[in-house]
């Protein structure tokens, strides 16, 4: 089964092509524009990861992963800070709200598959030993 990816973002065009590049990748994804939507869509969609747009119109990134990581039905989502913001302390704000990793804009289209694939790997929790 496909793992399930959340693509947060507000620019439609990044949007589409991180989710049809993704999609193409094998895994499910949905997008959304801003936090409002994107909490709308998690009541019905169970993603394991988010790529979380930093700079949203109305609630910030930030904000929404503060939520979601206070959140007991959403804090094990691994939220990747997806952002254009890469100044010094950009990445250190973004895991002390609780991002469990960092992005920057423009995305690398050959490598972002595999680095959501180790993301992914590294996420998943121990296969269990029943002896």
């Amino acid at each position: 089964m496909a793992e399930p990816i959340l693509v947060l973002d507000d620019d439609p065009t990044n949007r589409k092509l991180l989710c049809v590049l993704l999609a193409s990748a094998g895994y499910a994804v949905e997008g959304a524009g801003n936090a409002e939507e994107a909490q709308h869509l998690l009541r019905r969609f169970h993603p394991n990861l988010i790529l979380m747009d930093l700079k949203l119109p109305g609630k910030d990134g930030l904000t929404l992963t503060r939520e979601l990581k206070a959140d007991p039905a959403t804090r094990r989502i691994g939220v990747i800070a997806l952002t254009a913001c890469a100044m010094k302390g950009d990445k250190e704000r973004a895991l002390a709200a609780g991002c469990d990793g960092f992005i920057t804009k423009p995305v690398n289209t050959r490598t972002l598959p595999n680095e959501i694939a180790l993301f992914l790997a590294r996420q998943a929790p121990p296969p269990s030993h029943n002896s």
